[in-house]
């Protein structure tokens, strides 16, 4: 007679975290980032980087108009001036890519990052008392972006520069339904709100 052996257990794979703050038995259900339009001031920054190198090279030939810069130099110099747009690009790119929102089915987080600072709001769903959205502007129409405010117990979570804020909104208030959390609107007071804005 044989005796049959038990085949081990299935090892659990524990599941992908999506950010570093995720709790084990947290879902991430949304996602979302700022509109690209935040990196505008960056954008316009490193197109003058870009303009230096080609402006070098045309000043230095009508100051030196019997031996004119060559066309290597003139190459080289608007390589080094897309490195330096590119540079000056950066700090604009890391602070948009790295500042996202998240929704849980626990919570509502905030993380902005930047080179040199990271903030983190964290908001539980049961504190959501509104979602609103607001685009106004021909700007904000025309590239579809606008701000969110999420009211809570706390005070207001104003999220600006939001990319199509009304498909956010309502992915937002669709996943507090699903849960069982109905926002509902909270009762006109005299107070100021705490306002957070990012």
């Amino acid at each position: 007679m044989s005796v049959k052996e038990k085949a081990p257990p299935p090892v659990k794979k524990p599941k992908a975290k999506y950010f570093s703050e995720q709790f084990e038995d947290e879902e991430v259900r949304l996602v979302f980032r700022k509109h690209p339009i935040v990196m505008r001031k960056g954008v316009l920054l490193a197109s003058f980087g870009v303009l230096i190198g080609p402006l070098y090279t045309l000043i230095l030939t009508y100051i030196n108009k019997e031996d004119p810069p060559t066309i290597a130099f003139f190459f080289l110099s608007f390589l080094l001036s897309i490195g330096l747009g590119m540079i000056l690009l950066f700090p604009w790119w890391v602070r948009w890519y790295f500042s996202v929102y998240i929704m849980t089915n626990q919570r509502f987080i905030q993380q902005t990052r930047s080179l040199l600072q990271v903030n983190v709001v964290d908001i539980g769903l049961e504190q959501v008392q509104m979602i609103n959205y607001q685009i106004s502007g021909l700007e904000q129409t025309m590239l579809r972006f606008g701000t969110i405010v999420v009211q809570t117990y706390v005070g207001d979570l104003v999220i600006h520069d939001v990319h199509h804020p009304s498909r956010i909104q309502q992915q937002m208030v669709h996943i507090l339904r699903e849960l069982g959390i109905h926002p509902t609107q909270r009762p006109g007071t005299d107070e100021e709100s705490n306002i957070i804005e990012s």
